[in-house]
Parts: structure tokens; sequence; C-alpha cells
């Protein structure tokens, strides 16, 4: 085995070992920083050392908790029409990350919406997973709490109170690595906000769609 293999094949025990550390985690039931998680976790992420696309979203839904696979639903469909990719390109794990800002669905609000995403995932596992896959090369945030985290972790900080059209309109550099592509999230919840913004199947997709093939070919 050359060095270079070695140390390829440290980083993915490395990886493999933090992931199963993710899996069984319990913070939101055994220790919240809030109220407690209603019901039993069920991390939900899907990583490599070799992806170098990484989709970063805000936190399953009550069908994916049941499933186990992310964007496994109608927003799915949407998001992998907007990247041009098929269900199959989709999950390869050698080719696309998938990493919610909360790994567990955070169950609903008294209006029957979805809670934001867990503070503690954030907390306690993002950074590190994140020094673990330093191949990531383009970043799709969508919604504003991993648009936050992400532009903040990279030192490219948003500004207070910026919209989301504000965020999404202003994409950074093709040649910025890792590139950050902020995206609405994809629920039927942001019909009105898309039908506002006809830019951004205009102008925004054709770019999304350029650099998922170059970050998965």
């Amino acid at each position: 085995m050359t060095c270079l293999e070695s140390c390829r094949a440290a980083r993915e025990a490395d990886l493999e070992a933090y992931v199963a550390r993710i899996r069984t985690c319990r913070i939101c039931r055994d220790t919240p920083l809030g109220a407690r998680l209603p019901h039993e976790p069920r991390p939900v992420l899907r990583v490599s050392t070799t992806a170098r696309l990484l989709v970063a979203s805000q936190a399953p839904g009550l069908r994916v908790h049941a499933t186990g696979l992310p964007f496994n639903d109608p927003s799915g469909d949407r998001l992998r029409a907007w990247m041009g990719v098929t269900r199959e390109t989709f999950y390869d794990e050698a080719l696309i990350a998938i990493v919610p800002m909360g790994f567990c669905f955070p169950g609903y609000s008294p209006a029957k919406a979805d809670l934001p995403p867990r503070p503690e995932c954030r907390e306690a596992w993002h950074d590190e997973l994140f020094n673990l896959m330093p191949q990531i090369e383009c970043i799709l945030a969508i919604g504003l709490y991993a648009q936050a985290y992400h532009f903040a972790r990279l030192g490219r900080p948003l500004r207070r109170g910026a919209s989301l059209a504000e965020i999404v309109a202003a994409q950074s550099p093709a040649d910025a690595r890792p590139r950050l592509i902020a995206l609405p999230h994809p629920s039927w919840r942001n019909n009105g906000w898309i039908k506002r913004n006809p830019w951004f199947e205009s102008d925004v997709l054709p770019g999304l769609r350029q650099a998922v093939v170059e970050g998965t070919t």
C-alpha cells in the first residue's frame, strides 16, 4: 500500500467511526438544549471521503424519518429536477454527500409545521464532520439554517437580516472552493417564493446544473 492509499484508508476509517457515533447520538432525547425530542432519534445522513458535492439541508421530515432515506419525498423529486440528476446519481454516496443541519426529524409545531433543525447536532457534530471531508468542492446550501452555518464556517458570513432572495441571488464565484450555491427549500411551501422570483429558475438553475455536472464527473 502506498502512502497515499494508506492516508486515504485512514481517513475513510476516521469518517466511518465518526458517522457511527452520530448514528447512535441521543443528545436531543437524553440531554437536550431545550425541549426533549418527542420521539426516538433516527439520525439521517449520507457521506463519504470521495463525494465532492454536498447537499446541505435543513432536517428530515416525517417520511424521511420513517424510511431513513433523505429527500425521499416530493421535495426530493423537485430538488433532483433542479439539479438535473437521477435518483441513482443522487443517492450515490461516492458522488453526493447529504448532511442536514439537524440529523433527526425535529417534530411538529402546534400549527403542524416542521420544527427548526435541532441545534444539538450542529454544536456536537458538524464542525468535525466537515473537517473529515476536505474533498468537498461544492455545497448546495438549502434553506436559511444551512446557509447561515456554511457561509459562516467558510469565512463568508451572511449580512445580518439578508432575505432568502438576496442570499440566493448573490451566488459565490464559480472558482471559489468550496463553492457555495444557496437554494430555497424545494418544498411546496416555497411555490409562492419561486413564482415571485422567476429569475431563480431562469438564472440560477442553469449554473446549478453545471456545478452538479462538474461535481459528479
